[in-house]
């Protein structure tokens, strides 16, 4: 269940989110442009058709930016949609860079329903303080928010709120093992068909005019 405590929370940041920059495209609906396959053993096909990036069955399977983040280590704001088209695991696995390190946030992962952060202070997306479960109905889209700040990691799943984690002394870290070739910026799939398409990045503070 989502944490109703945190609405008052959500609902300020969303606030604040709201003279950010503009939102940017990282795909450009055609192509893997900007992109690479991730180098993941046992991957599926990744294909690009009518604007949707497939991610093919596999163990996993996934893309990464194929140079340095767009965006900094802090200080911005990411969006995609993503929809699982077949199997029971996580079908948006975004791995993103957050001060000097990296972390990954897991959507529908651990049979099908856990939501969490991978990882912090050593312990995964399915047993950290930002762990929860939630439904993830096959076939539907979902829009996916993540908002980084020296500070804090923020995320909502159609503007509801997911996570709100303060990062405070914690240590922030890839879990070890391949999710590490989704570094510096990646999405990736788990034993399951994903589609993923509208992927945007925005700085929290506006171009100056």
């Amino acid at each position: 269940m989502f944490r109703l405590a945190l609405v008052g929370v959500f609902t300020a940041t969303l606030a604040a989110a709201e003279n950010a920059g503009e939102w940017r495209p990282l795909f450009d609906g055609k192509s893997l442009a900007g992109w690479k396959e991730s180098d993941f053993l046992g991957r599926g096909k990744v294909t690009v058709d009518n604007g949707v990036i497939t991610l093919g069955y596999g163990v996993l399977t996934g893309i990464t930016w194929a140079g340095a983040p767009p965006f900094p280590p802090a200080g911005y704001e990411l969006r995609i949609e993503a929809v699982r088209l077949k199997g029971a695991d996580f079908f948006a696995a975004i791995t993103f860079p957050v001060r000097d390190s990296h972390c990954t946030w897991i959507n529908g992962g651990w049979g099908g329903e856990v939501v969490g952060l991978s990882s912090i202070d050593g312990a995964d997306a399915s047993m950290n303080e930002t762990t929860f479960s939630r439904p993830f109905d096959l076939g539907r889209w979902y829009t996916l928010r993540l908002r980084v700040t020296p500070e804090t990691i923020t995320a909502w799943i159609d503007d509801e709120p997911a996570i709100d984690f303060t990062i405070g002394r914690k240590w922030i870290a890839l879990r070890p093992g391949e999710i590490e070739h989704s570094a510096p910026f990646g999405i990736a799939s788990y034993t399951t068909v994903a589609g993923i398409r509208k992927i945007e990045w925005r700085p929290l503070e506006p171009a100056p005019k």
